[in-house]
């Protein structure tokens, strides 16, 4: 018995001096490693009665190549964001924004995927939004009896930073929860960490709701991923593309999206994938799985595959066609051009792979992104899932048929920098013979240029809007040494946008006034079903008609004067040659109308000192490049008034006639 005891203590002590050398151990290797441990959760967190968020900053180590300079040198570093719900109400699909301010690139998120970016790595200099994946909502502990795994997320986030000298901490300047209904204070900021109990806003009316799924949202483009039949081993879903802004639209969409676990697409009906490659699954998971399929019959095996709109002559074809808005070339209008063309919609056959091979285990594809020729940019969140929609029911009985689930993404139209137009706008007028062009590089420019990408744009005759800009250089020079303007050197660049717009004052009177719009495609494809959109500010409510335009004025979009095609005339054609011989400068496509505004309605407004020139323009949805100045009655910048110039003339007389 004795010996038994004495065995029994000797296993005790060689237990506790394991147990100590292990964890002195892993102090030294913490030491060694040249940061500490992640300390314990901030008392702020047992005291929060809402959404707790945190920022836990872990390691860094130098990156190659390492430079003398501070500011130069980047930085491995990793870091720990959570999202934990200590309220009593469910947190569904939540979205955190993190302000990195040390010009971050993020390689990973894991817990979490980038609702501001398309792909890793990701440039997040001025901060980023981060939603939940897998892990979309939190419940509270209440009803999961303190389950952190279950009302908790945590986001490992790794990626490079430049500037931040040690001991400095390369922190955020905030961290925030991004979802409706909940206010948060300013974080509290440790020398690690960073956190904010965010609580429910007491002034947020909450929708009563049928079932505890979101409702739906609006936004500028709307995606609807409906499940509309379901197997074991894939599923059946129709994809449903809106159209809500009254000034966006897609032409020759192409939509791209990531799957995050493992699927393909097998067949799809009203659209097509630009590669028709299955390599990915014969070399894969997919083929030790699915052992019996003909992978030549599959459509895309891509992770990020890219879908577009069939043409319009393969909406009847019963094999991939017969679905209706489908099947449009990728046009979807705005709904106050046609409502039947502001949707289109597809079908995808989608195959699953283990772990999410039964009937209920469905996933949404993630980082959804829509791009056109020539249209705005669009934003788009998570999907987020929501009730199932309502369907017809085929038979054509007095019924609805539910989806089995569905999932929304909304999208909005991001406003363009300086830079990142796709079109831009010209000014003249009766009383100035120069034109002021486009903004130098107001579509963008190549770096590469050797031109100068700062210059002002400099003024042209007004013939030399009808030649492309790289023909425009010996007219602008000549007109600058005519003019006695001045001439920079290196010259500007061009505008290098695909449609540019003239705006010409035409005629100013006593009750009315008129303008020219001359729209110039510069792009080698036609725009069909082109519009184009005018924002004044003061004058708009004069309009009166548009001659050779189809017009209407919408007083509630911000006095907007809306302009399309007539019939026969809704294509923008493309650039094409002069002649035959391809001596000549291309011509672009070009359409024109005069508008003619009253006064009566819009008395005291000053059409030549810029209430005649407009403050938005758009062309089928992208928001156009403006000049920064206005024509003026003398060609010059500065624009002189009237009671300048009769003092100068007075002054002139005075001088000239001394003795009277």
């Amino acid at each position: 018995m004795g010996g038994a005891r004495r065995a029994l203590s000797l296993f005790i002590v060689l237990s506790v001096s394991f147990a100590v050398s292990f964890a002195a151990r892993d102090d030294v290797h913490a030491l060694d490693s040249g940061y500490d441990p992640p300390a314990a959760p901030p008392p702020a967190e047992e005291n929060c009665n809402g959404i707790f968020v945190s920022y836990d900053f872990i390691t860094r180590i130098k990156e190659f190549p390492h430079v003398k300079n501070a500011s130069a040198q980047s930085w491995a570093f990793n870091s720990t964001a959570t999202v934990l719900n200590t309220g009593t109400h469910e947190l569904q699909a939540w979205k955190i924004f993190i302000g990195f301010q040390h010009q971050e690139i993020l390689v990973s998120a894991g817990g979490a995927v980038l609702v501001d970016s398309e792909d890793f790595p990701a440039s997040v200099r001025n901060g980023t939004h981060l939603s939940g994946y897998p892990r979309t909502d939190l419940k509270t502990s209440i009803e999961t009896a303190g389950d952190l795994t279950q009302i908790q997320a945590i986001v490992q986030i790794s990626g490079t930073q430049f500037g931040v000298k040690p001991p400095g901490i390369p922190m955020p300047k905030t961290i925030r929860l991004e979802n409706d209904g909940y206010k948060c204070p300013a974080p509290v900021h440790k020398k690690t960490s960073m956190y904010a109990c965010c609580v429910r806003d007491p002034k947020y009316k909450v929708k009563k709701q049928k079932t505890k799924l979101l409702p739906r949202q609006k936004g500028d483009i709307s995606f609807s991923y409906d499940v509309i039949q379901a197997y074991e081993n894939n599923y059946l879903a129709q994809v449903t593309i809106e159209n809500d802004s009254p000034l966006g639209r897609l032409d020759h969409w192409n939509l791209t999206w990531e799957w995050m676990r493992g699927e393909f697409i097998y067949t799809m009906r009203g659209a097509y994938t630009h590669q028709i490659d299955y390599s990915d699954c014969l070399y894969g998971v997919a083929a030790q799985y699915y052992t019996s399929l003909d992978f030549s019959q599959v459509m895309n095996c891509q992770k990020k595959p890219v879908i577009a709109d069939l043409p319009r002559e393969r909406a009847n074809d019963t094999k991939i066609g017969k679905l209706p808005y489908c099947c449009r070339n990728g046009s979807i209008l705005p709904s106050i051009m046609d409502p039947s063309q502001a949707k289109s919609i597809f079908q995808v056959q989608v195959y699953k792979l283990p772990p999410d091979t039964n009937i209920t285990a469905l996933h949404p594809p993630e980082k959804w992104k829509i791009v056109g020729t020539l249209n705005p940019d669009y934003r788009c969140g998570p999907p987020i899932r929501v009730d199932p929609t309502e369907f017809p029911d085929p038979s054509g009985l007095q019924a609805t048929t539910l989806a089995i689930a569905s999932w929304q993404v909304v999208c909005n139209i991001s406003r363009p920098m300086k830079t990142t137009s796709r079109c831009c706008v010209s000014f003249s007028a009766y009383y100035n013979k120069s034109v002021i062009p486009c903004n130098t590089c107001a579509c963008g420019c190549n770096s590469s240029d050797s031109c100068n990408h700062k210059a002002q744009a400099m003024l042209l005759p007004p013939e030399a809007l009808l030649v492309p800009f790289q023909n425009r250089t010996a007219k602008a020079v000549a007109w600058a040494k005519i003019k006695h303007f001045h001439i920079p050197n290196p010259l500007p660049c061009g505008d290098n946008c695909g449609v540019t717009i003239n705006w010409h004052v035409n005629t100013d009177y006593k009750s009315g006034w008129t303008v020219r719009v001359t729209l110039f495609n510069w792009e080698e494809i036609n725009f069909e079903n082109w519009f184009t959109a005018i924002q004044l500010k003061k004058a708009a409510h004069g309009f009166q008609k548009s001659y050779s335009f189809n017009s209407t004025f919408f007083p509630e979009l911000n006095h907007t004067i809306f302009l399309q095609g007539l019939p026969g005339s809704t294509f923008l054609i493309g650039e094409t040659n002069a002649t035959a011989t391809k001596a000549d400068p291309r011509v672009p496509g070009k359409q024109q109308s005069v508008i003619s505004f009253t006064k009566k309605l819009t008395p005291g407004i000053k059409v030549a000192k810029g209430d005649g020139f407009p403050s938005r323009v758009f062309f089928n949805g992208e928001e156009c490049s403006l000049p920064t100045y206005f024509p003026t009655g003398n060609g010059n910048l500065c624009q002189d008034s009237l009671v300048q110039l009769v003092l100068i003339v007075v002054l002139i007389h005075v001088l000239m006639n001394p003795h009277h």
